[in-house]
């Protein structure tokens, strides 16, 4: 019985495969069941990102025949390297990626583990630099909205503190659109020995609140610095924020509350990239 992964030249019209078991179950053909290691991204730029970055990474993909020509070059890598793909059905497609929001492709990938902040530090050399330190936020929408903004706007890294559950997911890495792969993750220790690290590199560490702080559009803003972006809903918390070096505020009309904090930390970006700080 033919393997229903297509490992020969891709051609125009490759064979449609059986259909898959549920996402998380295993069908014929499919390899062994996912591991913690293992992330399923979908969404044409994060799955090009990824395969641009790291293509070393990419374990298995799927997508739809009416991507063929556009992930040309990818599929005839998948065939040099001997990466198995599979054109599937829109419905196999949804159950894959457990959305029906997955643009026509689906991989599954090694996951790219946050790295500790005394490596990412060692790596970044002087000059001025932009980090975000997310306190709390968990959504993964608004992670990938903030990845998304932190690739444009430059930022050097995405601080996750020692003890948060957030990582990246599926959701997050599509709405990222490929920024999940130019911004690195890094791995806080416990935070007096973060904060420690941090202020020792040179950085300034600017909480930012919904009110109360400096004006951001006024305030003088540090070469090197980390913005921390609080939890949703609740904000950061307010003892760290008054250990932090700054306190931003971004100041508006009254009539919404606030922003939320994918909205909030492009405005911060935007303000700190205009004046240089980002590297």
């Amino acid at each position: 019985m033919n393997s229903p992964w297509n490992n020969r030249r891709p051609s125009a019209r490759p064979p449609r495969a059986k259909p898959l078991a549920p996402a998380g179950g295993r069908g014929e053909g499919d390899g062994p069941i996912r591991g913690n290691d293992e992330l399923r991204l979908y969404g044409v730029n994060a799955v090009l990102a990824m395969h641009a970055r790291r293509p070393q990474a990419l374990r298995k993909l799927y997508l739809a025949e009416a991507l063929i020509p556009r992930l040309q070059p990818l599929l005839k890598w998948c065939v040099a390297n001997r990466v198995g793909y599979r054109v599937v059905g829109e419905g196999d497609l949804n159950k894959l990626a457990a959305t029906t929001h997955h643009e026509g492709v689906v991989a599954d990938v090694l996951r790219d583990e946050p790295q500790p902040l005394a490596a990412w530090l060692a790596a970044l050399g002087d000059g001025p630099a932009l980090a975000l330190w997310l306190d709390g936020v968990g959504n993964p929408h608004n992670f990938g909205a903030i990845l998304r903004s932190a690739a444009h706007f430059g930022a050097a890294g995405i601080l996750l503190p020692a003890d948060s559950t957030l990582s990246l997911s599926g959701a997050a890495a599509r709405v990222a659109e490929g920024g999940a792969e130019a911004v690195p993750l890094v791995r806080l220790p416990a935070l007096p020995q973060a904060l420690s690290q941090l202020r020792d590199a040179g950085f300034a560490l600017a909480a930012t609140l919904v009110d109360g702080g400096q004006d951001l559009f006024t305030a003088t803003l540090p070469s090197r610095m980390v913005y921390v972006m609080g939890a949703e809903g609740e904000g950061m918390d307010r003892g760290f924020a008054q250990n932090c070096d700054l306190r931003l505020s971004i100041p508006g009309t009254g009539a919404v509350e606030s922003l939320n904090v994918a909205a909030a930390t492009a405005v911060f970006l935007s303000i700190a990239a205009n004046r240089g700080t980002a590297g």
